[in-house]
């Protein structure tokens, strides 16, 4: 998986983790609802790049 994501996939993903946590030190009800957020974001770009593939015939 991480090679798919190549380096600057990786570096978002730590960014966004540490991010998380900071936020999570401060304040945990927050941190869990931008947890929430994020994770519904990420389903739905997973889901219109998939859709927009599968419409170029790429998937």
């Amino acid at each position: 998986m991480l090679d798919k994501l190549g380096a600057q996939g990786v570096l978002g993903a730590v960014l966004v983790l540490a991010g998380l946590g900071i936020v999570a030190y401060n304040a945990p009800i927050v941190a869990v609802g931008l947890f929430v957020v994020l994770l519904g974001l990420t389903i739905l770009v997973r889901r219109g790049l998939r859709a927009g593939m599968e419409m170029m015939g790429m998937a």
